[in-house]
């Protein structure tokens, strides 16, 4: 619950465009899946986005150790880093997009 409600600017401007069906399907925030709690997650795409500050630098480990938990359970992650959605909320959106309309989901 904690992370509900200390969100960072960059997850404010994110869910900004993900909330509701924005982008034609439903996304939740802060969403569990076994151990770990996905910043935002669309249950119809099994797609996770994250949002990755300077501390995720040090912690490529457990980044890819999550990944990998997740690809077994057929969901893709897709990571970017809060300097993105500062400087351009709209390719970010279009790479979401793009992962949205793969053929493989």
């Amino acid at each position: 619950m904690e992370l509900r409600k200390n969100q960072t600017s960059q997850e404010v401007i994110l869910w900004a465009h993900l909330r509701g069906t924005q982008l034609g399907f439903k996304f939740k925030r802060q969403h569990s899946v076994g151990p770990y709690i996905l910043d935002f997650y669309c249950p119809d795409k099994k797609l996770a986005i994250e949002l990755d500050g300077a501390q995720h630098i040090s912690n490529k480990e457990y980044d890819q150790e999550r990944t990998n938990y997740l690809l077994v359970l057929d969901i893709k992650t897709i990571r970017f880093w809060n300097r993105e959605i500062d400087a351009n909320i709209n390719e970010v959106l279009h790479k979401i997009r793009g992962c949205m309309n793969s053929p493989s989901h």
